[in-house]
């Protein structure tokens, strides 16, 4: 079985250069590493890692994330796809307990993250301190310790890590393009997964850590992408996404939602888009 690990990038060096930190520490070494860059050119100073690295650029504005992660798997060679955020650091075992769940059928595999407060990561990586400062998110289960457990609901699904063969993601059809900028897309893949009967599953010992970055409750500053890509999802399937984030914009008056529809009443100001970040001690959103 080769192994492709995939990734998305914007800005996030620091970030990136942990993350190649750790695929290079893993009980079983990838194959590859695949970079989909969302900028307009392809740095060339890369870490070197113990494994290829390839890139692909996707530039465009807002983020591409859908078309930018069918680009990255349109350009890995392997049979199985473990698609990491770039916040995140893979423990030593991620690749090898993903490997091992694939191996025994062909799912959607979840890993656990955790989420690490401000400046908790330096080089070289140190897990014994990354164990003890990582946090789970609140609205997550436990994964087990070993071994696989069913999860029914495929809402679950966690874009920031997660993994399937290459004919799963070309049963579920890759990701919808449509799906501009943040929010929405990697929930609208899970319901292609569902709808094409993928069964999912958590994995223990593919544990990953979150790497810290700004919060903003609410998300003002991607307001225009998750009201359209809400209503595309409604579209689609019938049913809403980011319900949380959209009660948000209505309490606060900037959206009315009737029926399959939502109306901007206003856009949040600057003002408001900046008092809506968080102190670095807020990890969840």
């Amino acid at each position: 079985m080769r192994i492709s690990v995939l990734t998305l990038v914007r800005g996030r060096r620091a970030h990136l250069e942990r993350l190649m930190a750790g695929l290079a520490q893993q009980t079983r070494l990838a194959d590859e590493f695949v970079i989909a860059f969302m900028e307009d050119a392809t740095p060339g100073d890369l870490p070197a890692l113990p494994l290829p690295v390839r890139t692909v650029l996707v530039p465009g504005d807002p983020m591409p994330l859908a078309r930018a992660r069918n680009r990255a798997v349109a350009t890995a060679t392997g049979d199985l796809l473990i698609l990491l955020d770039v916040d995140c650091i893979p423990t030593p075992t991620l690749v090898e307990s993903y490997a091992r769940a694939a191996e025994s059928m062909d799912a959607i595999f979840l890993g656990e993250v955790r989420y690490l407060p401000a400046g908790a990561v330096t080089l070289p990586l140190d897990y014994a301190a990354l164990g003890r400062l990582g946090r789970r998110h609140p609205a997550k289960p436990a994964p087990p310790e070993t071994g696989i457990r069913a999860e029914a609901d495929h809402g679950e699904l966690w874009g920031l890590s997660f993994a399937l063969s290459r004919s799963t993601w070309e049963r579920s059809g890759g990701m919808d393009e449509r799906y501009v900028g943040y929010g929405g897309e990697e929930t609208d893949f899970a319901a292609s997964l569902a709808a094409a009967a993928v069964p999912m599953f958590w994995v223990g010992g593919a544990r990953a850590y979150h790497q810290h970055h700004s919060v903003h409750i609410p998300p003002y500053q991607h307001f225009d992408p998750i009201v359209r890509n809400a209503m595309l999802f409604r579209a689609k399937w019938g049913r809403w996404c980011m319900d949380y984030w959209l009660g948000q914009f209505v309490e606060r008056g900037l959206i009315a939602v009737t029926g399959d529809r939502i109306a901007i009443l206003r856009h949040p100001t600057a003002d408001e888009i900046a008092a809506a970040r968080q102190p670095d001690d807020i990890l969840f959103s």
